[in-house]
C-alpha cells in the first residue's frame, strides 16, 4: 500500500520530460509508447527504498535511471543510494546481456549442464567478433581474473594454445585460426573452474534456502487452470499471431481519408478481406496492386473512418527522417493464405482473435526489427514461410509495424 501511494506521490513531482529521459536507454522506444514506460524509472527508483538497499548495481545503460533516483528520492524524504555501473557487454544470444533473458547470461549458481547448454546455443559465428558473447566472457571475466586464456584443442588441430593478451585471441578468431567449437569448449571449462567453489559454498541448507527465497521458481498453472501473472510473459510468443501471405486484388483510395488505402486482399479464405492501410504517402497504388504482402489476420476488426479493416499489412519503417515505409515481402512463389511464422515457433496455434486489452501484438511488435540483411526478425529470429525468409527491399535496421 505504501509503495503504491509513493508511486502517486512521485508522479505528482516528476515531469514527463524527466521520466522519458530517464528511461531512454532501458525502455523500448516505439512509435506509440505505453504509459508504463514513463512510470518505469520511478518504480525502479522506489525499489531502492522498499528493498532497503544501500547500493544499486547495473550496466551503464542504467545511468539515467540512477541519476533520476538521486534527484527524486530526496523529494519524498528518502536517502540517496550509492550507484555502481559496469560496461555493457554482448550476451550469449548476440544482443545485450540481460537478466530478463535467461540464455544471454551465465549465473553464479548455474549447474555445469546449464553452462554447457547455454554455451552450445550461444551466437559465435566463425570469424565474427562483433556482438560475440563468448568472446566477451573471455575479455571481461576470464582475462581480468587469470591474465591468460587457454584454447583447448586436439593435437590434430594444433593442440592447446595459451593466450596472454585478449587482442591476440580476438585476432586469431577473426582470421578463423580458432574454431568456435574449440572456443566454446574452452570457455565452458574455464567458467566451471571459477564457479565450482561458489557452487560448493552454496551447497548447504542455509544458503540453498536463501537462494530459493531470493529467486523463486516461476509458478506453473495446474491442468485446467488459467496461467498466473508470473507465467503470463512466457505466453506472449509469436505463434499467437496469425500472420499469412496475402495477395492484393484491388487498391482504392479511402473515400474519407487522403492518407488511407482500402485494399481487397486474398488470404486463402472464401472471400478476400477488406484492409485499410495508411500507405498512400509511402507506396504508389500501382506498386501495391497484385503484389504479395504479409498480413496480420487475427486482430479484432475495427472501423477506420467508417470502413471496417480486417487485418494489418506488416511494413518495415526507417528509423530516421524522412520516414520511409516498405511492405514486407514474402519469398517468391508463395501462395495466398500460406502461414508466416517466427523461427523456432512453427508449431503453436494462433489465437482466434487477439484481445486488445492483452496487448499481445504490441508486446511482440516491440521486438520486431529488420536485420542488416533486410530480413524481418523477432528477437533476431527470422520471419519464415516454407519457401524461405520474409524481407524488405532496403530498410536495414528498421522497425516493423
Amino acid at each position: 500500500r505504501e509503495y503504491t501511494l509513493d508511486v502517486y506521490r512521485l508522479s505528482s513531482v516528476v515531469t514527463q520530460h524527466d521520466a522519458k529521459k530517464a528511461g531512454a536507454e532501458v525502455v523500448k522506444q516505439v512509435e506509440h509508447p505505453l504509459l508504463s514506460g514513463l512510470l518505469y524509472p520511478g518504480l525502479q527508483a522506489l525499489d531502492e527504498e522498499y528493498l532497503k538497499v544501500d547500493a544499486q548495481f547495473g550496466g551503464v545503460d542504467q545511468r539515467k535511471i540512477f541519476t533520476f533516483a538521486e534527484k527524486y528520492l530526496p523529494s519524498l524524504g528518502y536517502a540517496k543510494r550509492v550507484h555502481l555501473m559496469n560496461p555493457m557487454v554482448p550476451g550469449l544470444t548476440g544482443s545485450k546481456m540481460s537478466s530478463s533473458e535467461e540464455d544471454s547470461k551465465i549465473d553464479l549458481l548455474d549447474r555445469k549442464e546449464d553452462v554447457k547448454k547455454k554455451l552450445k546455443k550461444a551466437f559465435c559465428e566463425p570469424g565474427n567478433v562483433e556482438n560475440n558473447g563468448v568472446l566477451s566472457f573471455i575479455k571481461h571475466v576470464l582475462f581480468p581474473l587469470k591474465s591468460e586464456f587457454v584454447v583447448l584443442r586436439e593435437e590434430k588441430w594444433g593442440g592447446n594454445k595459451t593466450y596472454t593478451a585478449y587482442e591476440a585471441l580476438e585476432k586469431d578468431f577473426a582470421e578463423q585460426v580458432v574454431h568456435p567449437g574449440d572456443l566454446k569448449n574452452s570457455v565452458e571449462v574455464a567458467l566451471n573452474k571459477l564457479l565450482d567453489p561458489i557452487r560448493e559454498k552454496f551447497n548447504c541448507p542455509e544458503l540453498k534456502k536463501l537462494s530459493s527465497a531470493a529467486y523463486p521458481a516461476p509458478s506453473k498453472a495446474k491442468p485446467g487452470e488459467k496461467s498466473t501473472k508470473n507465467s503470463e510473459p512466457e505466453d506472449v510468443i509469436p505463434s499467437r499471431l496469425d500472420i499469412r501471405v496475402g495477395k492484393v486484388i484491388s487498391v482504392e483510395k479511402h473515400p474519407d481519408a487522403d492518407s488511407l488505402y482500402v485494399e481487397k486482399i486474398d488470404v486463402g479464405e472464401a472471400e478476400p478481406r477488406t484492409v485499410v492501410s495508411g500507405l498512400v504517402h509511402f507506396v504508389p497504388k500501382e506498386q501495391l496492386q497484385d503484389r504479395l504482402v504479409v498480413l496480420l489476420c487475427n486482430l479484432k476488426p475495427q472501423k477506420m473512418r467508417g470502413v471496417e479493416s480486417q487485418g494489418m499489412v506488416l511494413c518495415a519503417s526507417s528509423v530516421g527522417e524522412p520516414r520511409q515505409v516498405e511492405p514486407l515481402d514474402p519469398p517468391a512463389g508463395c501462395c495466398a493464405g500460406e502461414r508466416v511464422y517466427v523461427e523456432g515457433y512453427e508449431g503453436g496455434e494462433p489465437d482466434e482473435e487477439l484481445k486488445p486489452k492483452k496487448k499481445v501484438f504490441e508486446k511482440l511488435q516491440a521486438d520486431f526489427r529488420v536485420s542488416e540483411d533486410c530480413v524481418a526478425q523477432w528477437k533476431q529470429r527470422n520471419f519464415l514461410t516454407k519457401l524461405g525468409t520474409v524481407s524488405c527491399k532496403s530498410l536495414r535496421g528498421g522497425s516493423i509495424s
